[in-house]
C-alpha cells in the first residue's frame, strides 16, 4: 500500500500541489488524470522518491518494492537485454552479480561458501530461479524476439529500447507499479499485450497516460488532480466523465433552484418589511434567507480548445493512388510493395509495428521523402494539409504565435481581431499570442499546427501521430473535430479510441507488404483471427 500525507510542492510562487492525502491499495489500478502542467508526471515522481516534497511525507509498507518505468533509454548500451530486464528487481540483480563474482574465484574459502550459501536462500526467496525465465516472457508479450535476449541494449532499435525499460518495470511483480506513458511507442499488439498484463496484475499500479481507451481497460479508479488537490473516483475513465460532469451538473441545478428561492424572499422582504401586519413574517423569510448558501464551484484546470475542419472545394472521384512503395533509410528496408487506391470517402488509419514505417509513408505521400520505387498521384480536386511528427522545421523563427500564423491566413483572415480570436479558442489568450514560436512547447506546438491546418480549408487531412504531446482535452477536442470533417482522413496513431472513432479503414505497413481492410472499424480489424493472423506475420521482427 502506497500513501501520501498531505503532501505539497511549491516552484517560487507556484504551488503545484497542496496537502493531497491519498491512499492506492493493493487489487486497483488508478489512473492519475489532470490538464497539461497540472502535475501528473511530477506527483509520480514525488511517489518514487525522485522529488522531495515541500511538505507531507510518502509511505509505503514494510519489505515492500516499488518498480518505476524509466525514460533512460540509453543508458544500458553495454548491458544484455535479459540483464536489464531483470535489473528491474535491482535487489535480485545484485545478489546474481555477487553470485558470479563468488564462484568466480580460484581461491574459494569456507567463507566464501557461507556467504554464497546466504545469497542462494535469499536468491531462491526473491524467485531468482524463476527470474530469467519471467525476463524472457515479459520480452517476448512486448514482441521482441527470442534472438534479441541475449543481445546488447546497443543493438536494438529506440523503440524496442523503450519495451526493454518497460519489461523492466513489470518484472518481479513489483508491489507498487508506476508508469508514466507506458503505451508511448507501443504497436498494438503490444498494448492489447500491456493491458491484459495490468488487468491481472494482483498489486497496486498507477498509470498516467493520454489513451482513454487504455485508461477504460486497465483502471479502477482515476484520481483527478485538478488545482492542486486530487479527488479519487472509482471506475475507468469514462465512468469518471460521466460522473464529474453529473456531480457539476446537479450542484449548478441546486444552485439555480437556490437562486430563485432567494429572489422569491428577496421580494418578499423588500414588498413587507414596512408592512405592520407582514413584518414577522418578513423577519421570518430573512433569517431564511441568510441560512441559504449557494453551493462553492470551482472552475477545472481543464480547457477544451475548440477544433473545426471546414472544405474550401469538395473531392471529386480521385483521390489518391500509391503504386509498388518501397522505402529504405540508412541501407534498412522500411516499406515494400505498398500499393492503396484511397475513395472520397475513407477515413484511413495506419499502424505498423514502429513509427519509422507510418513515418515514411506518410512523408512519402506528402512528397517530403522521395522512394526507391513506386509512385504517388492525387487526384486534381485534392488538397492537403499535414501536420508531421516531426514539426521542428515548422518552429525554426523567432516569430510570434501571431504573426507565425498570419503566414496562412487569407487576405480576409489577415486581421489581428480575427487572429487573435482564432488563436483564443485554440487556448492561446492574451500576450500568449506574442510569445516566440522557438519556445513553445510540445502540446503548444501541435495546437499551433492544428490552427494552420485550420486556416488551410484543405479537404484531406494527413495527420501522423496527432495526440502526440496533446492532453486528454485537446484530444478529446481535435476527436471530435475530426468526426465532424467532412473530408478525407489520413493518419497513423497509437490511441485505440481515436482509431475506433474515426476510421472506416485500416492499412497495417511494414517491409513485408500491407493489410489492407476496408469498411472496417478498430475493432472489427482487431478481433478478426485471420487478419490478426497475417498483421502478426507482418508486423514479426
Amino acid at each position: 500500500m502506497l500513501t501520501a500525507v498531505d503532501v505539497s510542492l511549491q516552484f517560487a510562487s507556484r504551488k503545484l500541489f497542496d496537502e493531497v492525502t491519498i491512499k492506492f491499495t493493493p487489487g486497483n489500478c488508478y489512473g492519475l488524470i489532470g490538464a497539461n502542467g497540472a502535475g501528473k508526471s511530477t506527483f509520480l515522481k514525488i511517489l518514487a522518491g525522485d522529488i522531495e516534497p515541500t511538505t507531507g511525507r510518502i509511505s509505503m509498507g514494510s519489505n515492500e518494492r516499488l518498480s518505476v518505468l524509466r525514460q533512460n533509454h540509453f543508458d544500458y548500451e553495454d548491458q544484455r537485454v535479459i540483464d536489464v530486464v531483470m535489473m528491474g528487481n535491482i535487489h535480485l540483480y545484485q545478489i546474481m552479480q555477487e553470485k558470479a563474482v563468488i564462484y568466480a574465484k580460484e581461491d574459494f574459502t569456507d567463507k566464501d561458501g557461507v556467504y554464497a550459501a546466504e545469497l542462494e536462500g535469499e536468491f531462491a526467496e526473491l524467485g531468482g530461479w524463476e527470474a530469467e525465465s519471467e525476463a524472457a516472457q515479459l520480452l517476448q508479450g512486448l514482441n521482441i524476439s527470442d534472438s534479441l535476449h541475449y543481445e546488447l541494449m546497443s543493438a536494438l532499435t529506440a523503440g524496442q529500447k523503450i519495451k526493454v525499460l518497460l519489461a523492466q518495470a513489470l518484472f518481479g511483480k513489483p508491489d507498487v507499479l508506476l508508469l508514466d506513458e507506458p503505451t508511448n511507442g507501443l504497436d498494438v499488439t503490444s498494448i492489447n499485450w500491456l493491458e491484459e498484463f495490468l488487468i491481472d496484475f494482483e498489486n497496486t499500479v498507477i498509470v498516467v497516460s493520454h489513451d482513454r481507451h487504455f485508461l477504460n481497460k486497465v483502471c479502477t479508479h482515476m484520481a483527478d488532480l485538478d488545482f492542486g488537490k486530487i479527488k479519487l473516483y472509482v471506475g475507468n475513465y469514462d465512468f469518471w466523465l460521466e460522473s464529474s460532469q453529473l456531480a457539476l451538473k446537479m450542484k449548478q441545478d441546486q444552485n439555480a433552484k437556490k437562486e430563485e428561492q432567494i429572489k422569491e424572499l428577496q421580494e418578499f422582504i423588500a414588498r413587507f418589511s414596512a408592512n405592520a401586519s407582514k413584518s414577522k413574517q418578513a423577519t421570518s423569510r430573512k433569517k431564511t434567507l441568510e441560512k441559504i448558501t449557494l453551493e462553492d464551484i470551482t472552475p477545472s484546470n481543464r480547457r477544451y480548445p475548440f477544433i473545426s475542419f471546414n472544405l474550401k472545394r469538395e473531392i471529386g472521384n480521385d483521390l489518391l493512388q500509391v503504386e509498388n512503395v518501397l522505402v529504405t533509410i540508412d541501407g534498412k528496408k522500411i516499406l515494400d510493395n505498398i500499393s492503396f487506391t484511397l475513395r472520397p470517402e475513407d477515413k484511413t488509419a495506419f499502424i505498423a509495428a514502429n513509427d519509422i514505417a507510418t513515418t515514411a509513408l506518410m512523408r512519402v505521400i506528402m512528397g517530403e521523402l522521395k522512394p526507391d520505387t513506386g509512385s504517388i498521384r492525387w487526384g486534381v480536386t485534392t488538397s492537403q494539409s499535414y501536420l508531421p511528427k516531426d514539426n521542428t522545421k515548422e518552429f525554426a523563427t523567432e516569430l510570434s504565435i501571431l504573426d507565425w500564423l498570419r503566414q496562412f491566413a487569407s487576405k480576409e483572415e489577415d486581421d489581428n481581431t480575427f487572429l487573435r480570436g482564432f488563436l483564443g479558442r485554440m487556448l492561446f489568450s492574451g500576450d500568449e499570442v506574442l510569445k516566440p514560436v522557438n519556445v513553445l512547447s510540445g502540446g503548444e506546438k501541435v495546437r499551433a499546427m492544428l490552427s494552420k491546418m485550420m486556416l488551410s480549408k484543405a479537404n484531406v487531412l494527413v495527420l501522423d501521430d496527432p495526440t502526440n504531446h496533446l492532453d486528454l482535452e485537446a484530444i478529446t477536442a481535435l476527436n471530435n473535430g475530426l468526426k465532424d470533417f467532412k473530408g478525407t482522413l489520413l493518419f497513423a496513431s497509437h490511441d485505440h479510441e481515436f482509431i475506433q472513432t474515426l476510421a472506416n479503414r485500416i492499412i497495417a505497413i511494414s517491409d513485408k507488404g500491407m493489410v489492407d481492410r476496408l469498411d472496417t472499424t478498430y475493432d472489427e480489424f482487431l478481433e478478426n483471427k485471420e487478419i490478426q493472423g497475417q498483421v502478426e506475420a507482418l508486423f514479426k521482427e
